[in-house]
């Protein structure tokens, strides 16, 4: 559970913004220049119903510039014509859309008025005691709807270029008359107003028009319910096979389970999961990659970090503190020698990767590097006593911060970051071990959370605390940032390529501010004697 909260925590800090509605119209369009009446909303538990839609509109989601894919859709929400489902079937997906880097459109389309205020009622009494007046009214205002589905196209397609959109990858999802919306825009679309993919959900179909399969690629993802109470099964199935005979690419998902209207409302069904299959599509179609991949995604490629996350949160359950890590080379470690200074080196990636290029440095002064890549204080303290008590050195420096900082195992607090350190000062203390405390390396930037922005002044803040702890407990205090910051409390590109892990310019400055520092130590201790 504390993984999911993790993720979820980051997922929410990430997403939640302000979002633009964009009229697709000037004043009232075509069509219904003369309605007289006004939009109004009415607030149901899990949804919110929109109706006498009069002026369409488009609310934007657009994803940070570290997610974005290119990639857009214009989402149409179900209500029969006579309203929107705009939580359930619109805004809820688009936030799911843009955690994902698409850009995503709820469109408001127009509408068949209602007469009362409460729009869903209305709707099931007309479908039940009048259908016909139900498809006369759907004939009618379809025309419309189907132009603010076009206009929409057009519009992000227009505007593409101002909100980091590919105009060859914007697609049109739907759900029931939204569907039906869906397959409209995809029948009848031309350049400018044709979209390139589409996604009919549980799609309502009930009027023939034109039917004709698109010669254009356009490949279709297909979701419906088998226990759809309104039969729709056959029409999602349709659809489908309309596609795939004319060589579309196309998927259909048709669930046991589901309903009508499922949505993005969770129901413990099996459509429960269905956007998650669609995202899978959207990977396959080549639609989820990304515009502005960070070093790591370049060097290694999208797939392969992300698998490296998925694992990463696996080895955390298994082993949160990775003790596996050095325990087979702890166990061949032999135990100091009477004369030897041996000296811990404890940390991050950081320390991780200074003991690897500067192997020469560190077998020379009998110092032992155990850093382990993405870590924070509390996995340190977890591993102290294996990785630094039992291996019986003389001293220990213990530098880490940078990933507390960069949240890679929950939100940042500074007393928590402190307190951990603390511990391992007592721990180390306690078993006669000499403790050194470096401070944090300067950075603005994480590669790796980017969605954090600059935290350069978080560092300097949790340096002044270490700093403060060493002075009060009488503790040598190595500061690192000072010597290797730069205008901007970061590093440079020849102290650090990547702004956080140092270059051997880099280890450089680190080894000659370190190094004297513990020859004092040892200096001191063969006074004492």
């Amino acid at each position: 559970m504390k993984f999911q909260f993790i993720l979820f925590f980051l997922f929410i800090s990430q997403f939640i913004l302000a979002q633009k509605v964009i009229p697709l119209y000037e004043g009232k369009p075509k069509g219904s220049e003369n309605w007289t009446w006004s939009e109004q909303i009415k607030e149901e538990k899990n949804d919110r119903f929109v109706y006498n839609v009069v002026e369409p509109t488009l609310t934007a989601y657009l994803p940070p510039y570290y997610l974005a894919t290119g990639t857009a859709v214009i989402i149409a929400p179900g209500g029969g014509y006579s309203f929107h489902s705009f939580d359930k079937e619109g805004t809820k997906v688009a936030e799911w859309l843009k955690s994902k880097g698409i850009a995503a459109f709820v469109l408001k389309y127009r509408l068949v008025q209602s007469h009362t205020d409460d729009p869903d009622k209305e709707l099931t009494e007309k479908w039940t005691s009048d259908y016909k007046t139900v498809l006369k009214e759907v004939s009618e205002i379809a025309p419309l709807a189907m132009e603010d589905g076009l206009t929409a196209i057009k519009y992000v397609r227009d505007h593409a270029t101002d909100m980091d959109i590919d105009p060859n990858k914007i697609g049109f999802m739907g759900f029931s008359a939204g569907g039906h919306l869906t397959m409209s825009v995809a029948y009848h679309g031309k350049e400018e107003k044709r979209p390139n993919f589409i996604a009919p959900i549980y799609a309502w179909n009930p009027l023939p028009r034109n039917k004709e399969v698109p010669k254009s690629a356009m490949p279709a993802f297909v979701a419906v319910a088998g226990d759809d109470p309104l039969d729709l099964m056959p029409h999602s199935i349709d659809i489908y096979k309309k596609w795939h005979a004319a060589g579309q690419p196309a998927e259909l998902h048709v669930y046991q389970k589901g309903g009508h209207g499922f949505g993005m409302q969770p129901g413990n069904v099996p459509t429960d999961t269905w956007y998650e299959r669609f995202g899978e599509w959207m990977h396959t179609q080549g639609y989820l990659k990304k515009l502005n991949p960070n070093k790591y995604e370049k060097l290694y490629g999208e797939d392969a970090v992300a698998k490296g996350k998925i694992e990463q949160v696996k080895r955390m359950q298994n082993d949160y503190a990775q003790l596996a890590r050095y325990q087979a080379a702890n166990l061949a470690l032999a135990p100091p020698k009477s004369n030897e200074n041996r000296v811990v080196f404890l940390g991050n990636s950081i320390t991780e990767a200074w003991a690897n290029v500067d192997s020469t440095f560190f077998a020379e002064h009998d110092f032992i590097g155990r850093g382990i890549s993405g870590q924070t204080s509390p996995q340190l303290l977890l591993r102290f006593r294996q990785d630094v008590v039992n291996l019986k050195p003389k001293a220990v420096i213990i530098h880490i911060g940078t990933n507390d900082v960069a949240e890679n195992t929950g939100p940042y607090h500074p007393e928590f970051t402190m307190s951990n350190i603390q511990s391992m000062v007592d721990i180390a203390e306690a078993n006669n071990i000499k403790v050194i405390l470096a401070s944090v390396l300067p950075a603005t930037k994480f590669e790796w959370r980017r969605a954090l922005g600059d935290r350069s002044a978080m560092i300097v803040d949790l340096n002044k605390r270490i700093e403060k702890m060493a002075a009060k407990r009488g503790i040598p205090y190595v500061d690192y940032h000072s010597a290797m910051k730069n205008d901007e409390n970061g590093m440079s590109v020849d102290i650090a390529e990547d702004g956080v892990h140092p270059t051997n310019k880099g280890f450089g400055i680190m080894k000659g501010l370190v190094l004297p520092v513990i020859q004092q130590i040892f200096e001191e201790e063969k006074i004492k004697k």
